[in-house]
């Protein structure tokens, strides 16, 4: 790759979640809902798209908005906002962008004569008699669509949402079948349903006693076809994790996988303590030159809906299983980043207190210690002079950034650095281990630059920072020389 990359691997200021990766030609794109930096509510800005080149994950480029929510003829207003989409490329190579408005039950189409559109309102995935799918009785709600075009041509949509509590009460009442996740086929028109529901992957309550037990499926339907498998990928009722399975159908027979990814990195190598801010997380599989990822998203801002897409490698395994990926600042770097550069601590892909973390959602609340360190930003929503930083590391905070090459002959680390904070900053290549270096902090009012002597062996390593002292400080970015 000529540019490196890093996770999130959009610009600091892009709050692009539920991220579907599309191979286009020579391209990658990503699609997904958009969220507004310090907004009140998820998906509140309309929908743009980004693309890279497939020998260049590092250079990625903005296309520009594709479809405003005003488009939609039942949102001429405006104020139903557009939840996760995803599009393919249809039979008669016209690019589908499926989504849902959140107020409404159904999925919506809109279509294009380019990936990057602009779209044009199609329709809703309907009934052969033209009533919107999801509006029926019996219907599931058809939420978060994943769309597959088979290599016969036929046409398949997966939807579905199933939880627990008051919302699956509302649901059921309005005739919603909330209980699993759900394939339709759909007509060569890619909106009119052919046949009926074919169940895929249960919800928790029907996970209960099968391989699904405890992973039951929640949301976010994403699929892809890998050979002759079919593989299933979804948000499990356990919210942080996304996890798959795998038939050889497109309509059935699907058996439970394993987790893909966890923003806690809860479950890699058996852990069970988070190391990251933990909520929802969505996304899909893409496979770029012969290498395989998982794109899913992290929260920022204490907030469950100021969003950033990463992603991660990961290996399909001969048997077709897939080992659960762990979270890293490199995921779509070719290898692990050079030792020696300037970094933004955005790229941190752990980040904890001393006692550890909390949901994201309603963290301001939540903190009454006020210990927590989170990411956030200077500057309005979509301002790219903004800039993005880890705030609040007051004494144990941690931050841990994943992976470097290192050469043996680094002499000095720095830190930029702003806050109240009077202590330490251990710089160490393994949690509770030595440390590498000792960054003496004092309070200021501005950003200064700050470091000390550096030194570990040759080498692939993990950085981890630890705040120990008075007051918080704000992380900026570190230096490596």
């Amino acid at each position: 790759m000529k540019h490196p990359v890093f996770n999130p691997y959009l610009p600091s200021y892009e709050y692009v979640p539920d991220g579907e990766p599309r191979v286009f030609g020579s391209r990658l794109y990503i699609y997904g809902s958009h969220d507004r930096f310090d907004g009140a509510d998820f998906c509140l800005n309309d929908y743009v798209c980004w693309s890279a080149p497939l020998d260049d994950l590092g250079d990625w480029r903005y296309e520009g908005v594709i479809y405003r929510k005003e488009q939609d003829p039942r949102n001429a207003d405006g104020k139903m906002h557009m939840c996760a989409p995803d599009c393919v490329q249809g039979p008669d190579e016209r690019y589908y962008l499926y989504y849902q408005l959140h107020a409404l039950q159904c999925t919506s189409v809109a279509v294009a004569d380019s990936p990057t559109g602009p779209f044009a309102y199609y329709g809703c995935v309907q009934h052969p008699d033209g009533t919107p799918w999801g509006e029926k009785r019996g219907d599931c709600f058809a939420f978060d669509p994943g769309v597959l075009v088979d290599d016969d041509g036929r046409v398949y949509l997966y939807v579905g949402f199933s939880t627990t509590g008051l919302f699956k009460a509302v649901l059921k009442l309005r005739g919603n079948q909330v209980e699993e996740a759900v394939c339709l086929e759909l007509e060569a028109d890619m909106k009119t349903v052919k046949g009926g529901e074919h169940p895929i992957v249960p919800g928790p309550a029907k996970a209960k006693g099968t391989e699904y037990d405890g992973h039951g499926f929640f949301e976010a339907s994403s699929i892809r076809k890998v050979g002759e498998k079919y593989y299933y990928v979804y948000s499990s009722i356990l919210s942080h994790e996304l996890c798959y399975a795998v038939s050889d159908s497109p309509t059935g027979g699907f058996r439970y996988g394993g987790t893909l990814v966890s923003i806690g990195d809860i479950g890699y190598q058996g852990n069970t303590v988070p190391v990251g801010y933990t909520g929802n997380t969505h996304g899909g599989m893409a496979e770029v030159n012969g290498q395989w990822y998982i794109f899913y998203h992290r929260q920022t801002n204490r907030q469950k809906c100021a969003r950033q897409g990463c992603a991660e490698k990961i290996t399909i395994l001969p048997d077709g299983s897939i080992p659960q990926a762990e979270m890293t600042s490199c995921g779509l770097n070719d290898g692990p980043l050079a030792g020696k550069g300037t970094y933004e601590a955005r790229i941190a892909c752990n980040l904890s207190s001393r006692e550890g973390t909390l949901l994201s959602d309603n963290m301001q609340k939540k903190d009454k210690k006020g210990i927590h360190p989170y990411f956030t930003q200077s500057g309005a929503d979509r301002e790219e002079n903004g800039d993005q930083y880890i705030a609040n590391m007051a004494d144990g905070a941690w931050a841990g950034f994943k992976y470097f090459s290192f050469a043996g002959d680094e002499k000095e680390i720095s830190v930029t650095v702003r806050g109240t904070a009077s202590g330490t900053l251990c710089v160490r290549t393994a949690r509770g281990g030595a440390c590498a270096a000792k960054i003496e902090i004092r309070p200021s009012a501005e950003y200064t630059s700050t470091g000390a002597g550096f030194s570990v062996p040759a080498g692939v390593w993990p950085l981890y920072f630890e705040f120990s002292g008075s007051g918080a400080l704000d992380f900026k970015t570190f230096t490596v020389q």
